[in-house]
């Protein structure tokens, strides 16, 4: 059960080491593009390529698709990034329903785990397989990997390196899963947890009253998708690229100064931020030298 690029791999994984995959489960076709065609989610495309049955439910609870489901008579059911599940489907099973989740559960529970790390400035992230129950992101944890979070790591990146980890991860629960031999151990009960709700439009949106490390690890966690932003003469400005320029140095914040050359540069609450790349509304992606050469400030 799985719907973007994140879950093909572990479908992918278990395919290739001969697991008996019957169905997949995934969101209805969406229409997309400027035709505004109906466009099947990464998970059906890999699914249709390689002849694996495939439902697409508009309601989980809908009882004609849970009696499809049934009738695969799966005796396990894995979850990557996909949506909450009733109890009547993660309760179907005989061996249960497995979740890979892209944290060190408890920490980062829910839509958006892999950003709300970077963004909050941590260096260690990693993946785990769990048993769901009624509270999302809560079931007894099976296996974990740690994984550190580089400097240079954004979003793309490190998605790429939890996406493919967290395959081999899969892959290692349902063989522990199918050998029966394999932990299952309480999430830790944590009084304050860090918690990765969704992002909307209004994450994206840069405070420059935070400081520049701040301001640097928003950045970092929102490129290449969706971008942090924010206005410039008058226009709305997507930033994919910064750096901390001086971590304590201030002044009036949300100004910015510049050569009209070679750099940008915003005071922000704590510090200096330097923009190395950005795109204008309507404009295309560039670099600090090429944006300063077509913009003056």
């Amino acid at each position: 059960m799985g719907t973007p690029e994140f879950a093909v791999p572990s479908l992918d994984i278990l395919v290739k080491n001969g697991f008996n995959v019957v169905a997949v489960v995934t969101v209805p076709d969406k229409p997309s593009g400027r035709g505004l065609q109906l466009t099947p989610s990464p998970v059906k495309t890999y699914a249709v390529e390689h002849n694996i049955p495939v439902l697409q439910p508009e309601k989980l609870k809908d009882e004609a698709f849970q009696a499809e489901l049934k009738s695969y008579n799966a005796d396990l059911q894995v979850v990557v990034a996909f949506r909450m599940l009733p109890e009547a489907v993660w309760n179907m099973p005989p061996l249960g329903t497995l979740n890979l989740h892209a944290s060190l559960l408890p920490d980062y529970r829910g839509a958006a785990p892999i950003n709300w790390a970077i963004i909050n400035g941590e260096t260690e992230t990693g993946c785990t397989t769990f048993f769901l129950k009624h509270e999302i992101d809560t079931g007894d944890i099976i296996f974990q990997f740690k994984l550190p979070i580089l400097p240079e790591d954004n979003i793309g990146t490190l998605y790429e390196k939890q996406m493919s980890k967290g395959a081999e991860l899969t892959l290692q629960t349902i063989t522990a899963i199918q050998n029966g031999d394999y932990p299952r151990s309480p999430q830790p009960i944590v009084e304050v947890p860090k918690l990765a709700p969704k992002i909307f439009k209004e994450t994206c949106k840069i405070d420059w009253t935070k400081s520049a490390v701040e301001i640097h690890n928003l950045v970092r966690g929102l490129s290449p998708y969706p971008a942090a932003f924010t206005t410039i003469n008058g226009k709305s400005c997507k930033i994919f690229e910064t750096s901390v320029y001086d971590e304590n140095k201030t002044g009036d914040v949300g100004e910015l100064s510049t050569d009209g050359k070679t750099y940008l540069h915003f005071n922000t609450g704590k510090g200096i931020i330097a923009i190395k790349s950005l795109q204008l509304e309507g404009k295309k992606r560039m670099n600090i030298e090429e944006f300063l050469r077509g913009n003056k400030l």
